[in-house]
């Protein structure tokens, strides 16, 4: 009996044994899960950096309704901003098919339903969920000022069908209506300094800063219904209605900016087709006074026909009507013209003669005299109405002096590309080439230029005179300042308008959304974070196998 409890309590002992041991095992690996996991939660509570999560993507769409046709430009913009303006870029520029809206006033519902393919083509390209917060606008300009001051009602109608149209798109419509000559040049102006980084510009840094020397340029803009001319001035303007105040990015700026309606391309050569056909009914009047009038003492109120009569080629027509053809100087040789007086005087930009009858025919009959053609141009400007010759444009407008370099687009460029005087060229070879083209034949110019449309062909000879009247003697350029002109039409690959520059002012007024935050470490902290919980976890694994282990042993012991 005595040897069978030793026994036993050598079996005690060593039982004993292993549970310390196990128990200290244990102890071991838990102490150790226990200190990876502190490790663990200093390196996820030291160093932690706070920062902004990517930001989504706003959109905005502009219809630019014109006079002679309307496009849509579709924007977008980052939600976060700088200083409160957004950094737009241009996504989709839709031309609408057919002509401005302004041609539809006996149509109104064509117009709304000429903006339908563009508009299904910005739904397309906006993401679904941004349909609601995305903004669209219409802004209606020269084409639209004059159906206004023809008739009224309908330009309103017009614009109520448009505003139906885009109303029925699941956008959020701003309103569409006939914005001002001054706003569109002003925005002009915005949209060119914007492009040209003049505003604002993306550093080395990776962040978007005002530029310390960027250059703030002026804008000139030739439309088809009316002209613009907006610069920062040297001197104060001293006529506040024709300074335009914007905050872009942060800063401030103050310009002068006039629109001259009546002034755009279309409308001039319209104005100087209206100048022969009343100088020839002068002509025709006179031709039957009892005393001759001598051009070199005429009174200011016959000074017009002074000027126009030698440009009719046959002053003493009998008769009250046009059966004889009307010379035109800035008409190349051999080209002819047909249309009624309806539809050249069917613009508030003309005055209906006192005769006037809409189904008489009127014919042009082109001469090519450039000389003859300069001295046209110049009797639609009236040059000498201005109280002071430094301070004034013309028509007795206040324009402060030129200053800085400018930037011309539209129609300035149009001519001047065909021309192949852009994007700079001297203003001796500028008038040199104006000449040695309007002295072209016209069965010459057609086979130089046989895919040019006609109504594009007849007319760069008197743009291209009328373009260096307005300039030189309209907006008082020299020989000098001519240099700091730049005709382009695009700039950063962009389309230049009025639309942008819209925009840019628009994002000032639309909210930002507020970007969302995250918290996070560097790579290699967060990686040792992991590596340690990872380590902790496996030791509880290895305590809990091991007392699983060491349980079962005891049991069959």
């Amino acid at each position: 009996m005595a040897v069978y409890r030793r026994g036993a309590g050598l079996s005690g002992r060593s039982a004993m044994g292993k549970l310390a041991v196990k128990q200290a095992a244990v102890g071991v690996l838990v102490a150790g899960a226990a200190c990876m996991g502190v490790i663990a939660l200093i390196l996820t509570l030291v160093r932690v950096r706070s920062m902004d999560l990517p930001v989504g993507t706003q959109y905005g769409m502009v219809f630019d309704a014109g006079s002679t046709h309307t496009a849509l430009f579709l924007y977008q913009w980052p939600e976060g901003k700088e200083n409160n303006t957004g950094v737009v870029s241009q996504v989709l520029v839709c031309d609408v098919e057919g002509p401005g809206i302004s041609s539809y006033a006996s149509d109104p519902p064509g117009a709304g339903q000429s903006l339908k393919a563009c508009l299904d083509k910005a739904k397309a390209s906006i993401p679904a969920e941004r349909h609601r917060d995305s903004p669209v606008y219409l802004g209606a300009t020269a084409g639209m000022r004059l159906l206004h001051l023809q008739n009224p009602t309908q330009s309103v109608q017009v614009l109520q069908e448009v505003a139906k149209m885009i109303r029925s798109y699941p956008f959020d419509f701003r309103g569409a209506r006939i914005i001002s000559g001054q706003e569109e040049g002003a925005y002009g102006w915005i949209t060119i300094n914007y492009l040209l980084e003049g505003f604002i510009q993306y550093s080395f840094e990776g962040r978007w800063k005002h530029p310390k020397n960027g250059k703030i340029l002026g804008a000139l803009d030739l439309g088809g219904a009316s002209t613009q001319i907006t610069f920062t001035p040297k001197d104060p303007i001293l006529d506040k209605s024709t300074e335009a105040r914007f905050r872009l990015y942060g800063y401030n700026y103050g310009i002068y900016t006039h629109s001259y309606l009546c002034y755009g391309k279309e409308q001039a050569m319209k104005q100087l087709q209206a100048q022969l056909v009343k100088a020839k009914a002068s002509a025709q009047r006179l031709s039957h006074s009892p005393r001759p009038l001598a051009c070199d003492s005429a009174p200011p109120s016959v000074s017009l026909y002074c000027s126009l009569t030698a440009l009719c080629s046959n002053s003493s027509l009998q008769g009250n009507d046009l059966s004889q053809p009307v010379t035109h100087p800035c008409y190349n040789s051999g080209y002819n013209l047909s249309l009624t007086m309806g539809e050249l005087f069917d613009s508030p930009c003309v005055t209906k003669p006192s005769d006037f009858n809409a189904v008489t025919p009127v014919t042009f009959r082109g001469s090519g005299s450039p000389m003859e053609c300069q001295d046209l141009v110049k009797t639609i400007f009236n040059l000498t109405g201005c109280p002071s010759a430094s301070s004034c444009g013309f028509n007795g407008i206040y324009q402060p002096p030129i200053s800085g370099q400018f930037f011309a687009f539209s129609s300035y460029f149009y001519t001047f590309s065909f021309l192949k005087l852009t994007p700079q060229a001297p203003l001796a070879q500028v008038q040199r080439t104006v000449e040695e083209f309007c002295r072209k034949k016209w069965t010459l110019l057609k086979a130089e230029y046989p895919g040019e449309k006609e109504r594009f062909l007849r007319d760069y000879c008197a743009t291209g005179y009328y373009i260096t009247t307005l300039l030189l003697d309209g907006f008082k350029f020299d020989n000098q300042s001519w240099s700091n002109i730049v005709f382009q039409k695009q700039a950063a690959d962009t389309d230049i308008g009025w639309t942008l520059g819209y925009m840019l002012n628009l994002t000032n007024l639309i909210p930002a959304e507020r970007p969302q935050a995250a918290v996070g470490q560097s790579p290699e902290q967060w990686a040792a974070a992991v590596f340690f919980i990872v380590f902790g976890v496996f030791l509880c694994l290895v305590a809990i196998i091991m007392q699983i282990f060491w349980s079962r042993t005891t049991d069959i012991v």
